[in-house]
């Protein structure tokens, strides 16, 4: 009898035991998706930036690719920081090394460049081009949100319902931070369609 009860509890015990580890490889492998373009991090390196150039953010002529480009050059976050869920940071990458110009079409992030910390810090300065099931720090779960940085470096998530009104509001401070609501339409066509 005694030994019947211990063959079934170590039979049990180790079913129990290859579904735990089953689940839990399947868990930590997801993980390996999640952060992988963290962009909290990427929020600290824009502060770091603005302390360190009397309070602007990067700035480029050529567009918000290139200066994307300057945290990673003057090394405050990683190539991985600038791009959304899904990018490979191919394009930023062989810009970087080759020195051509990022076009911003093909950056997975929008960065809102020409502002600076006198400006109003509910201003979002960087967000995913497209929503994913869970942003970067749920990857493939949930409702279909995008991340965004604030001007103060604070991190938000936007979800799809949420977007046009996230997007009014963005315009409307763009405008009264001085800029005309054509240019800054451009960066939230989504504002546009409902106003």
């Amino acid at each position: 009898m005694k030994s019947r009860v211990l063959r079934w509890s170590l039979l049990f015990g180790g079913g129990f035991i290859v579904v735990v580890a089953v689940f839990g490889f399947a868990w930590l492998r997801s993980l390996g998706k999640a952060h992988q373009h963290c962009i909290k991090a990427t929020g600290s390196a824009f502060r770091l930036y603005a302390d360190d150039h009397g309070g602007t953010l990067p700035f480029h002529t050529n567009g918000f690719g290139d200066a994307l480009l300057l945290l990673v050059r003057e090394d405050l976050c990683g190539v991985a920081g600038i791009c959304g869920p899904g990018d490979d940071g191919a394009v930023l990458s062989n810009a970087l090394v080759r020195g051509l110009d990022v076009p911003e079409a093909q950056c997975s992030r929008v960065y809102i460049q020409g502002l600076s910390e006198t400006n109003a810090p509910e201003i979002c300065i960087l967000f995913d081009r497209l929503s994913v099931p869970g942003g970067d720090h749920f990857y493939g779960r949930g409702q279909r949100i995008r991340e965004v940085i604030m001007l103060d470096g604070s991190m938000k998530t936007i979800s799809d319902m949420s977007w046009p009104e996230f997007s009014r509001q963005q315009v409307d401070l763009l405008v009264e931070a001085g800029w005309d609501r054509e240019r800054a339409l451009e960066y939230y066509p989504q504002a546009a369609s409902h106003e």
